[in-house]
């Protein structure tokens, strides 16, 4: 029988692609999301969808009680902007979620949880690019309460008292970006929100100089990471950064996507704003560890992600 595995916010942009990954490698995938972002059309027929909310200990624990090999647990708030804005929401789906989760686990004896963690847990560090063994030092709530979920993870992993073995993995992702991102989220995503912007003839709106740098992670390669991780023992209680190991400025993937639409910077209306609170100066993943545990490395670089990204966006608004 196909191993069950259920994957939280899997309708979303990353758990849809990797809920597709996972059924080429023949596992049965159960998706539990409550569409707040994501939307059960992204999934493929396959998947078996369940409408819920982390925070629904009652509806988590119907869904554990059907019987679960694997958790992999991506849903969660992924705004830092919303994070200051809303910062209980915040507190409740990303901590507080993730500890329901956990219960149930516990409750049901799940023997595997693969954990979506983030690179700003590291915040502005001297390391660029940063390896896992960096002192977090988070600067945003949203960084704050992904760090104490992680903690809540491991730390509930190897509690002594668990009367079975129970291994966890966080899979710290730096910016991921590829087809399937929305267009039309201020939020998050500024690779797509900046191709979302020319397509529709807005002005392209930086916060900052633009010269903070981010390391961009096709969300291929991701779902390979998260699927590679999967059953792996050396994986097996640790954090492991999944990016590219590049860093690069605001400026430079607004100039190339500029580029791909025919314009430059000169030619095409961009604005600068104030900074947001909690913006990370720079952010590049060291990923020896993720190649050294388990071999994993990414295989589409920018350039071909972003023509990939782009050809996929301009279908979307014809």
């Amino acid at each position: 029988m196909n191993k069950r595995i259920l994957l939280t916010g899997g309708a979303g942009f990353i758990g849809s692609h990797l809920a597709a990954y996972l059924l080429s490698r023949d596992y049965h995938v159960i998706v539990y999301d409550n569409e707040s972002t994501g939307n059960r059309a992204n999934l493929p027929p396959q998947v078996e969808f369940i409408s819920g909310d982390v925070c629904d200990s009652e509806a988590l624990g119907a869904v554990f009680s059907q019987g679960i090999d694997a958790v992999l647990h991506i849903a969660g708030q992924a705004s830092i902007r919303v994070s200051f804005a809303d910062p209980d929401t915040d507190l409740n789906v990303n901590t507080r979620g993730t500890i329901r989760v956990l219960q149930q686990c516990i409750a049901h004896r799940v023997p595997r949880l693969l954990f979506a963690s983030t690179m700003t847990v590291y915040g502005d560090r001297p390391t660029i690019p940063t390896p896992e063994n960096e002192p977090p030092n988070p600067i945003s709530f949203y960084a704050v309460t992904k760090y104490a979920a992680e903690r809540y993870v491991h730390i509930t992993a190897e509690r002594p008292d668990l009367d079975f073995t129970f291994n966890a993995t966080s899979l710290r992702m730096f910016n991921v970006y590829g087809p399937g991102q929305r267009l039309n989220n201020p939020y998050q995503g500024v690779l797509a929100i900046f191709i979302g912007n020319v397509l529709r003839g807005e002005p392209i709106k930086i916060f900052g100089d633009g010269e903070q740098a981010r390391d961009f992670v096709h969300v291929a390669d991701v779902a390979r990471a998260w699927a590679d991780a999967l059953e792996n023992p050396a994986a097996y209680g640790q954090v492991i950064n999944i990016g590219t190991g590049v860093a690069l400025s605001v400026n430079q993937i607004c100039d190339l996507v500029l580029a791909a639409f025919g314009h430059t910077r000169a030619t095409y209306p961009v604005e600068y704003f104030p900074s947001h609170a909690g913006n990370m100066r720079c952010a590049a993943a060291d990923i020896r560890r993720a190649r050294e545990l388990f071999g994993w490395q990414p295989q589409i670089d920018i350039t071909q992600g972003m023509a990939e990204t782009i050809a996929w966006a301009r279908e979307q608004v014809r």
